[in-house]
C-alpha cells in the first residue's frame, strides 16, 4: 500500500508543473480571521513544516474526494476542515472547489497560529531595523512584508501589474493615499472602484489597493492589488507623505514634499505563470523564502524623488562628519 501510494504522489509531482488549475476570485471577507491573528511574541510563534496531499477517492467523485480532504483538515470535523481550508488556498494560491482528483496540494501540520508563521519573509530583518516601518513587496512570491524597527509585523498575498504592465521595480515611498477611488484606467460605463488607495509612483499613478484578486499571479496595470483586510491595515499603519500642500489626499501632490513617507521596496521578478510558493521537493514541499536586499538603500530608486532625498540624506551625513 505504501509503495502504491508512494508512486501516486511521485506521479502527481512529476506532472505539477504542468497542471493547469482554473482562474478564480478569493473570498476575501472569509480571510479576515485568518490575518487579524497575531502574537505578540513573534518568538513564540512555532515553525511550520509542510506536507504534500494527493487530492483522491475510491469513488473517482471529485466532489467526495473534497469532503475527504476536509475531514482531513479539521480532524474528522467537516466543518473545522473547511474553515481551515481557507488557509490551504490561499498558502497554495489555488480554489479547492476548482481541484480534481490527483491535484496535488501543499498543507501545514498547523492551524489556527498567528499568519505569520506561514510567511516567506524573514522574522527579522537586520538591514531595516533603522527604519520605524518598512514595506516590502516581492513579485516572484507575490507577497507583501510589513517592517517595524526589522520585525516582521504583518505579511500578506497580493497581485502586481500583468507583463504588459508591470509593476516597476526600486526603492520608492508611499506618497498620499484616498480611502475611495475611480481608476482613471476605467472603460466607459465600468468604473473600476478602488478601496484603500495608498500611492507610492506618483508620476505613474501607481498604488496598492483593495480589488477583486485572481488566485493566479500578475493581473493589473501595474498597481498592486491587497486583500480588504490587508489593504485597510496598510491604510491606516503606513505614513503617507508630507507636503506644503498640508492633507494625506490627492491634493497634497499640489505642494513641496517636506518628508517622504513609509519606504517601499518592489524586488523579484514577475513569475512565469502563477506564483508557486512552494518548492517541490521529492519528499516534501518547502516553503520559498524571499531574499531581502543587505540594506534597503541597496535597492536602487524608483523615482526622482527618491534620488533627491539621497542626495539630500548624503549631503547631510558628509556635513556631520
Amino acid at each position: 500500500m505504501y509503495r502504491g501510494i508512494l508512486g501516486l504522489l511521485l506521479l502527481a509531482l512529476a506532472l505539477q508543473p504542468q497542471m493547469i488549475w482554473a482562474q478564480d476570485y478569493i473570498n476575501q471577507t472569509a480571510l479576515e480571521d485568518i490575518l487579524e491573528h497575531q502574537n505578540e511574541d513573534l518568538d513564540a510563534i512555532p515553525e511550520v513544516q509542510y506536507h504534500y496531499y494527493i487530492l483522491h477517492h475510491s469513488s473517482g467523485n471529485n466532489v467526495l474526494a473534497r469532503n475527504t480532504l476536509y475531514k482531513v483538515l479539521g480532524d474528522g470535523d467537516l466543518a473545522l476542515g473547511k474553515k481551515r481550508a481557507r488557509l490551504v488556498e490561499l498558502l497554495n494560491r489555488v480554489l479547492i472547489r476548482n481541484l480534481k482528483i490527483g491535484d496535488t496540494l501543499v498543507i501545514p501540520n498547523q492551524f489556527d497560529l498567528d499568519f505569520r508563521a506561514y510567511s516567506p519573509f524573514p522574522r527579522y530583518y537586520p538591514g531595516g531595523r533603522d527604519f520605524d516601518k518598512l514595506f516590502i513587496m516581492d513579485k516572484s512570491i507575490q507577497a507583501f512584508g510589513a517592517y517595524e524597527y526589522g520585525k516582521l509585523v504583518r505579511w500578506g498575498v497580493i497581485n502586481t501589474g500583468a507583463p504588459e504592465n508591470p509593476t516597476p521595480n526600486g526603492r520608492f515611498n508611499f506618497n498620499w493615499k484616498e480611502e475611495y477611488r475611480i481608476s482613471s484606467l476605467s472603460p466607459p460605463g465600468e468604473p473600476w472602484e478602488m478601496y484603500w488607495v495608498f500611492n507610492f509612483h506618483d508620476a505613474r499613478g501607481i498604488h496598492v489597493h483593495q480589488y477583486p484578486m485572481p488566485t493566479g499571479g500578475p493581473a493589473s496595470h501595474g498597481c498592486v492589488r491587497l486583500i480588504d483586510a490587508d489593504a485597510r491595515w496598510v491604510f491606516y499603519w503606513a505614513d503617507p507623505w508630507q507636503t506644503t500642500a498640508g492633507g494625506t489626499g490627492i491634493e497634497s501632490r499640489k505642494g513641496k514634499i517636506i518628508k517622504q513617507g513609509t519606504t517601499v521596496l518592489v524586488i523579484g521578478e514577475d513569475p512565469v505563470g502563477r506564483p508557486r510558493p512552494f518548492l517541490f521537493k521529492k519528499r516534501y514541499p518547502v516553503l520559498k523564502r524571499v531574499e531581502l536586499p543587505a540594506h534597503p538603500y541597496d535597492v536602487p530608486p524608483g523615482t526622482p524623488q527618491q534620488e533627491f532625498f539621497d542626495r539630500l540624506r548624503e549631503t547631510r551625513a558628509g556635513t556631520s562628519r
